[in-house]
């Protein structure tokens, strides 16, 4: 389709060349020009397509400041340098200009179409406080939780892409994925209830980009927000490229009580452990607790005494005794 649009255009330059051409005797050189200049028009036309729209408006505002400013340092140097005005004032020009315009290109890069809307309406371009949730961390629902409690608050940026895929979620085949699709669109009305936050959808989209996660990484960059997920490759992904992350597992793995050595819990033994005569049981926050010499305790709830807590990659284990054989190992030791 572009391709025929392009040859209509380059057809149309060269017939107007020609027309014009005819009226001066020089047809084919009319020809020819006009298929020059439509030539460079579709070379403009594709080179403009891969530039960012932000860039463009930013290069063009740099060029136009960087001009402005050569402009009124020179003049009041004209009267000085006089006859030499003009040769000082092109390199000026040439090197304020340029480097307005490379300056305008590189910040120019955060500016959107809806971002314009914005700065007409008074909001600004770049607001504080961004946060971009991600449809794991949406799905979860714990988000919901700690924003009722208050630790949360500012704007959350929901894009279009992450709730078509919240959608299509929720249209799926599979009872489970529905469910956890429905939960997640839940907890969004719950989120937007809150006087607190504020969510704001957005269709800034990126289309070159195929994959959900790196769009979320790129939007995050473009409007200086972190991201809240719970998906630790997100995670990682995100902060190799410089983007803050909020990950819901880390708050709530920091959240769990510190258990120290010698301190004593009530727990309840609820299965036998891998090793011989181990019991294992489980603290409300989910921290698994493994008990030695507890199989015959199986179904019942005893006194234990921490013996070492190990900090893995899943989370934390902490190994105990009964409290009365630690107690009997420690009143030997004491002899």
């Amino acid at each position: 389709m572009f391709l025929i649009l392009r040859l209509a255009v380059l057809l149309l330059f060269a017939f107007s060349g020609y027309i014009i051409g005819i009226k001066y005797n020089y047809g084919i050189y009319g020809v020819l020009t006009g298929s020059f200049l439509g030539l460079i028009a579709i070379a403009t036309e594709i080179i403009f397509k891969k530039i960012d729209f932000g860039a463009i408006i930013g290069g063009l505002l740099g060029i136009s400041c960087g001009l402005l400013f050569a402009y009124l340092l020179m003049l009041p140097l004209r009267p000085i340098l006089g006859e030499d005005i003009g040769v000082i004032s092109f390199w000026v020009m040439a090197v304020f200009g340029y480097g307005g315009l490379l300056l305008g290109l590189n910040r120019g890069k955060g500016i959107s179409i809806a971002g314009i809307f914005r700065l007409f309406r008074g909001q600004g371009i770049e607001e504080e406080n961004l946060k971009i949730l991600d449809t794991s961390v949406i799905i979860d629902g714990r988000i919901a939780d700690v924003c009722e409690t208050g630790f949360l608050e500012g704007v959350f940026i929901l894009p279009q892409f992450i709730l078509q895929e919240l959608q299509h979620i929720a249209d799926a085949a599979d009872p489970m994925k529905r469910a956890r699709g429905r939960r997640g669109l839940d907890v969004l009305h719950k989120i937007q209830k809150m006087s607190r936050i504020t969510v704001r959808i957005v269709d800034e989209d990126f289309p070159k980009i195929k994959e959900v996660d790196a769009k979320l990484v790129a939007l995050a960059k473009l409007l200086n927000a972190k991201v809240i997920t719970n998906d630790f490759n997100l995670n990682k992904v995100a902060e190799l490229q410089g983007v803050s992350v909020l990950n819901i597992n880390e708050l709530a793995s920091s959240l769990k009580p510190v258990v120290l050595p010698g301190e004593t819990m009530k727990v309840f033994i609820l299965k036998e452990g891998k090793e011989y005569n181990q019991g294992v049981a489980y603290l409300d926050d989910g921290t698994m607790v493994v008990v030695e010499n507890a199989r015959r305790l199986i179904g019942k709830n005893a006194d234990v005494t921490v013996t070492s807590v190990l900090q893995t990659t899943a989370g934390r284990m902490i190994f105990s005794k009964p409290k009365e054989e630690y107690e009997r190992e420690e009143f030997r030791a004491a002899k």
